[in-house]
């Protein structure tokens, strides 16, 4: 089968379109003919030698894949061969056929394309697990995200609209995807370029309050303004640390406003937990992009021989939302 392979680590130049064998369906396994798949940051991180998949799983990139079901491995009950599926994956997504547990699967709606599919898996379950799960944001509640433009910051956005509808949500962003931002929901939009520490800007939206979550992923840069940001009882769910691990911490404040500081990573979790994590977000939220509620927001297409302009995209920050990956023709 035809897959992304890695020469060595590095930039894009590492990325080669290349023949590998085709993978088999273990015990609780199904294998699906891959559609599309979608770019994620992670995958340039692993692209660079910097994040391994887990033990077990594939080494060619792609977290989240979306197409049809081409065998079912022993074990598996309530799926057949071709029925329209996406999942979340250990890895093996840019390739014409992967591996998917069965309890890691979902069902596309018939209104959403592959393309639309592809983009679901990683970011908006990621966002959902640390928003709603995690992060137990309720309606009527403020949050800030961070990274505004970018498939976890939109797929947040989305959602708590959906979900939350009487929430206020604050977004950081660079100043050209600011308009973008606050056209999908944002109540208030930072620019972080100009405003590195927001928490005046905070007090002043919140009368004095703070914030009841943060969903951040840029760290050890935003640790202190994250902290003078959130109110009592708030929690901060850190999910990327681009700005660096170390910083800190006034432990005091924290203890008398009762703020948590929570890190959560969704690739490494145990395959049984994945899978309740999937029914929880199928059963709340699948239902709102079937009946597009929710759509997901795509920047471009890319064909799988152009996968190092999809990943220079990326690196350069350039897109709005997903970018995704044609393996092949429904």
């Amino acid at each position: 089968m035809k897959a992304v392979l890695l020469d060595g680590f590095g930039g894009i130049d590492v990325l080669k379109v290349g023949e590998t064998d085709k993978p088999t369906p273990k015990e609780g396994e199904v294998l699906v003919k891959v559609v599309a798949t979608s770019i994620n940051r992670p995958d340039l991180v692993q692209r660079e030698g910097k994040y391994p998949p887990p033990p077990g799983d594939s080494e060619i990139l792609g977290l989240e894949v979306s197409g049809v079901i081409e065998e079912v491995g022993p074990g598996v009950s309530g799926w057949e061969k071709g029925e329209r599926v996406m999942s979340l994956v250990g890895g093996g997504g840019y390739a014409e056929y992967a591996v998917a547990y069965a309890d890691h699967l979902m069902r596309i709606p018939d209104s959403m394309s592959f393309e639309e599919a592809a983009c679901v898996c990683e970011s908006y379950i990621t966002a959902f697990l640390n928003v709603f799960m995690i992060g137990e944001f309720q309606d009527s509640q403020t949050a800030i995200l961070h990274g505004g433009g970018g498939g976890v910051n939109t797929a947040g956005i989305q959602l708590s609209k959906a979900l939350t509808p009487n929430s206020k949500l604050v977004v950081t962003a660079h100043p050209s995807k600011m308009e973008r931002v606050k056209e999908l929901g944002a109540d208030l939009v930072i620019d972080y370029t100009q405003t590195p520490d927001f928490s005046d800007m905070i007090k002043e939206f919140t009368q004095k309050k703070g914030v009841n979550l943060i969903l951040d992923h840029v760290g050890a840069k935003y640790l202190e303004p994250n902290m003078k940001s959130l109110g009592y009882t708030g929690r901060l769910v850190v999910i990327g640390v681009i700005s660096g691990i170390k910083a800190e911490l006034n432990l005091a404040l924290m203890m008398v406003k009762r703020q948590q500081i929570i890190g959560s990573v969704l690739r490494s979790r145990p395959v049984s937990e994945k899978g309740e994590i999937i029914a929880e977000f199928a059963r709340r939220a699948l239902p709102r992009f079937a009946d597009r509620s929710i759509v997901p927001i795509i920047e471009k297409v890319f064909p799988l021989d152009q996968v190092a302009e999809a990943h220079r995209m990326m690196d350069e920050d350039k897109h709005f939302g997903k970018i995704v990956l044609k393996i092949a023709d429904a």
